[in-house]
């Protein structure tokens, strides 16, 4: 499976944690944590790309490239 970039952010107005994945068109969650957020959008991405499978429709590659932090 492609590894997609995950945007966690603290959303005043809902009071909570929004994930999303900006690769996939409206694939997002919320949690009352940032853990919470982020289970729920590994939900929502398999469900993205299980839907998309069965409908047809091109998995796009991803576009965002993690930053990887070597530390000595």
């Amino acid at each position: 499976m492609n590894r997609y970039h995950i945007n966690i952010f603290y959303s005043v107005e809902d009071d909570g944690y929004i994930a999303d994945i900006p690769d996939l068109n409206n694939c997002s969650a919320f949690g009352d944590t940032q853990q919470q957020a982020l289970e729920e959008v590994l939900i929502a991405q398999h469900l993205w790309l299980e839907e998309a499978e069965k409908s047809g429709i091109t998995i796009p590659a991803p576009k965002y490239k993690p930053l990887i932090y070597k530390v000595s």
